[in-house]
Order: structure tokens, then sequence, then C-alpha cells
């Protein structure tokens, strides 16, 4: 017999071909659902962000797993998950390397000018070479500050070492193989702020960093440096975020994610020039979401079985 799923998206023919012989997937729409498909599930597999919460979990009495497309479960109660014995999985490794390249990315299109010359280019007033056009800030060479010195933040320092960049760093605890390793430098989240004249956000969202930079700490920056964010929206508070670009207390910024997400159609953010802002794209390469998909799916049907998840987070 097959076993019984729910998803709240429409899954990429890559995950369907790899569930069809094993698994019946019912649509999770909420309080919308089919109660008898709620009835039914043994297992959820989460994709996208949507809110598991405890109440979501015993609607599905017969749940034995959540498995998660991603490395950030912040939209999973996990403590809900532990208390009723669910296990949870979640796809790290497999990111690492695509979002540190996303980061690196948008990191050197806010130094350099790169959407709004882009922009400039392709329209009217673009009729001669002009040297005084569109000077941004040099990344080579320069202070780059790691918020985050997890395994994407390390990727991220291998990429500037090629940069000549000198990195500092700030973890919760300092990584003493990560200085040893990656030549990077431990520093307070005041000293980095000041220091660097470029910062990526590479944290998980918790309560710990929810707002992480906000007023104060943009206030520290450089009126040269850029900040990226390839984390989670809520770890920058985007009122603070606005200001500053909009009195240019910091050079410029560049995200990945924001929250909410997307943005309203209307938000003051999305007409700032010196921001550049992407779909949340840091995994989205067909290398990396092939890879995700079948640890996805791996975690799913260990769970089903009953087996050890490959990757489970809680």
């Amino acid at each position: 017999m097959p076993f019984n799923i729910v998803t709240n998206a429409q899954l990429p023919p890559q995950i369907l071909e790899m569930l069809a012989s094993s698994c019946t997937i019912q649509r999770w729409r909420g309080a919308d659902t089919d109660a008898t498909a709620l009835q039914a599930a043994e297992g959820f597999l989460v994709y996208g962000h949507p809110k598991v919460t405890a109440a979501v979990m015993d609607s599905m009495p017969k749940l034995r797993v959540i498995s998660n497309f991603g490395v950030g479960v912040d939209h999973i109660d996990l403590d809900a998950a532990k208390a009723r014995g669910i296990p949870v999985g979640n796809t790290p490794g497999f990111v690492d390397g695509a979002t540190a390249d996303m980061t690196f990315t948008l990191l050197m299109a806010a130094a350099r000018n790169l959407v709004v010359g882009d922009h400039y280019a392709r329209g009217p007033e673009f009729t001669a070479y002009d040297v005084n056009l569109w000077h941004g800030q040099e990344v080579f060479g320069s202070t780059l500050g790691i918020i985050g010195m997890g395994r994407i933040g390390k990727q991220v320092a291998r990429r500037a070492a090629g940069f000549d960049m000198n990195v500092l760093y700030h973890n919760r605890k300092r990584d003493p193989e990560a200085e040893a390793e990656l030549g990077v430098t431990y520093a307070t989240l005041p000293d980095l702020l000041q220091q660097a004249d470029h910062i990526t956000l590479n944290v998980p969202l918790t309560d710990e960093t929810r707002g992480l930079i906000g007023r104060a700490e943009l206030a520290m920056m450089k009126p040269t440096a850029t900040l990226v964010n390839v984390a989670r929206g809520g770890v920058i508070d985007h009122d603070a975020l606005l200001e500053a670009l909009r009195n240019r207390t910091i050079w410029a910024a560049a995200v990945d994610v924001t929250e909410p997400e997307p943005l309203p159609r209307d938000h003051p953010l999305l007409k700032q020039d010196n921001l550049v802002i992407a779909p949340h794209l840091g995994s989205a390469t067909v290398q990396t979401r092939t890879g995700m998909a079948q640890r996805t799916v791996d975690n799913l049907l260990a769970g089903l079985r009953g087996d050890p998840l490959p990757s489970r987070i809680a």
C-alpha cells in the first residue's frame, strides 16, 4: 500500500516522479483541506514556507514525518514537532555553495551599480559613454564582514579569498578552526559593523537574530558600505533599512529575502535605486535544487518507514 502524504504546493515533476511508486499525494490547503486527506496523512512534504504550527500537526493524527524542502525551518514549530514525536527533516549542505554564490552576486551587483547600470544602458538616455557615471565601491582588497560563520558563511569566506579581501566574522562563539583554515578574524558585532566595507548576513532566523540589524546597527556602518542579506527577511528591520538607504547612511543594500515575502507592490523599498532585490534565488540552480529534491524525498520516505532521517533537524 502506498503512503499517504500531503504537500502545500504544486510539486515539481522530479519530486512527483520520485514519489510516484510509493506515495499518494494530496494538496494541503490549510483549513480548507479535505478532512479525509488530513485524517489519512502520514507525511507532510513542506515546499515553500507555509506556517506549520502545532494545530496543523494536530489536524493530522497519523502524521509521522515532516520533510522540508530547504534548510531554513523557521516556519515550522520544531518544539511542537518534538513534543509530538514527529521527526523534521531539512536539506543542509546542498544549498551552501549556491547560496554563497548568490551572496557574492548580490554584493558585487550592489557595490558596482550593476542593476541601475543595466537599466541605464537599456534606456534612451545612454547615447554616449560617460566616464563620470555610476562609480561604485571596490570589492577586491576591501574588508568583508560575515555575520554568521556557519556552512554558508564559510563558503562566502572562501570566495572572498579570491578577491584578496580581509575577512572579519561574528558568531555567538569564536570558531578557531575557521580562523585557522580560512584566515578570518573574529570581531564583536559593533567592531565588524564599523570596520567592514561589505557586510553579509548568513544566519538562520531565530528569536535571537530577528531584527539583528536595526537603526543602531546601520548607523554604525560606513557610509560607503554595502549590506547583503541572503538569510531571512526578518533579520533586518525593514523600516530602518529604508531610512538608511534614503538618507544614504549606507552606500547600498542587496537582499534575496524580505519580510513579508514578497513585499507589497507599493512598498517604498522597491523604489530605492540603491537597493538590489532578488526573489529568493539563493539556492535556485538546477543542480542544487535537484540535490535538495532528492534529500527531501529521502527524509520523507525514511520517516514514513520509521527509519532515521538522513538529515534530521528536530
